[in-house]
Parts: structure tokens; sequence; C-alpha cells
């Protein structure tokens, strides 16, 4: 979890990712956000982020994208 709130708060240093819950629907991140945190969790972690897993619910808060991080990991 630490290296993704350093990868987001490289995006964002102003936000509390650890606080904020809704992240896409405050619109804090957008498109291009959500295309570099993908390639930078592809290589922090080596978990491919499918299509069908790039919706608002898994990237809202730090902790629903790190649980999705955790299951992408567990799939593999």
């Amino acid at each position: 979890m630490e290296a993704l709130l350093k990868i987001l708060e490289e995006l964002h240093p102003d936000v509390d990712f650890e606080a904020n819950k809704s992240l896409i629907d405050d619109k804090i991140l957008d498109s291009f956000d959500i295309i570099t945190l993908i390639a930078e969790i592809n290589e922090e972690y080596d978990v491919r982020i499918p299509v069908e897993e790039i919706v608002p619910e898994n990237f809202n808060s730090a902790e629903s994208l790190y649980k999705l991080i955790q299951r992408l990991q567990d799939e593999d």
C-alpha cells in the first residue's frame, strides 16, 4: 500500500489519498491520471489491469485500488 500511496502522491501531492474515498466522483483523478496509474502499477506490482476492471469503483480510493491490485496478484 505504501508504494501505491507514493505513486498517487506523485500525481497529486495536495490530496490526502488515505482519507479521500471519491477520487473519481470528485474528479480528482482524470483519464490521464488513470493511464499513468495503470502504467505505474504494472511496473511496481507487476500486474496488468484488464480493461473491464477500469471502472470508477476500483479507482475511487487508494484502498479500493489496492484491493484490486491484491486481487489481480492472487489470480496470477
